[in-house]
């Protein structure tokens, strides 16, 4: 699991299959995927089957990374970046285990990935997408300054997309 990133709570890695059990019961918590439109993984086996095949990493040199408390060590979710080759757009994206949310956390993994994404990736620019209903994610993005960009529906669902510039 080789480290992505550090910050002053936080570990950003690169997925590996140390962290399926703990994919895996994340994505049983039905409000965790509230607004993702994902289905719930049946067992580890296949957490660990979905990290095997992810591939973002080897076809864009990025990809989202999993996130771990630098002081317990402990698994809480994911943040990072995904290409989308049919719109050519990389969005931000996160999401952590129940326990972990209102503390900060996901604002501080977003930071990092979009520091990685303009000075390491250098991407001119990234989105963000969030379903309406999804306040805490409208939050995050326009604390780290991302503006609306569009509405659109997807899944039956209503959602904005933001997008952040580099500006240097």
């Amino acid at each position: 699991m080789p480290l992505i990133a550090i910050t002053p709570r936080l570990e950003l890695r690169a997925f590996s299959q140390f962290d399926a059990p703990g994919f895996y019961q994340m994505n049983l918590d039905p409000e965790v995927l509230r607004y993702t439109g994902d289905k719930p993984f049946v067992s580890v086996d296949e957490a660990a089957q979905f990290i095997e095949n992810y591939s973002h990493y080897r076809q864009y040199g990025y990809g989202r990374w999993s996130i771990y408390l630098r002081e317990s060590q402990q698994y809480i979710g994911f943040c990072g970046l995904r290409f989308d080759a049919q719109s050519g757009e990389t969005d931000i994206g996160y999401r952590l285990q129940r326990a972990f949310w209102h503390q900060g956390l996901a604002t501080e993994a977003a930071q990092k990935t979009v520091e990685l994404a303009f000075n390491k990736y250098e991407l001119a620019s990234i989105i963000g997408r969030a379903v309406n209903e999804n306040i805490g994610s409208h939050r995050i993005l326009t604390k780290l300054g991302f503006k609306p960009e569009q509405t659109f529906i997807e899944n039956q669902m209503t959602w904005q997309q933001y997008r952040l510039i580099r500006t240097d």
